[in-house]
């Protein structure tokens, strides 16, 4: 079976978001994990950090769709600054807990496959 290089580069970011996902979901079961995100958070109110991560949860839901549709040139480029930005979010707003360490690893070792492969992608 000959998957395109358009077909695998999605699904890693299908399999980036999940991880994304679930690594938050699993950390709302933490207990005093509010009070550790409000010490996190200072002066910046929560609901700013939850946009903040609203907004950067975005990236791999638009790439699911933009490696898809792009141009060569264009979805090439596009998925190695977009895993580069999101490899910096993963490690520099993670946790040390370690389900969320494990997930990270995960999430980046799919999203420097995704640079991998994008950068090795020819027409």
């Amino acid at each position: 079976m000959n998957v395109t290089t358009r077909a695998k580069l999605s699904t890693l970011w299908i399999m980036v978001l999940f991880n994304m996902v679930f690594a938050d979901i699993l950390s709302l079961y933490i207990p005093g994990i509010h009070k550790e995100l409000a010490a996190f958070a200072g002066d910046t109110p929560i609901a700013y950090l939850m946009l903040i991560g609203a907004i950067i949860h975005q990236i791999p839901i638009f790439m699911i769709l933009l490696s898809q549709t792009l141009s060569h040139k264009m979805s090439r480029w596009l998925n190695i600054l977009a895993s580069l930005f999101t490899i910096a979010y993963v490690i520099g707003g993670g946790s040390l807990l370690p389900h969320y360490i494990f997930i990270a690893a995960i999430e980046v070792l799919l999203m420097l496959y995704i640079i991998f492969t994008a950068w090795k992608w020819s027409e």
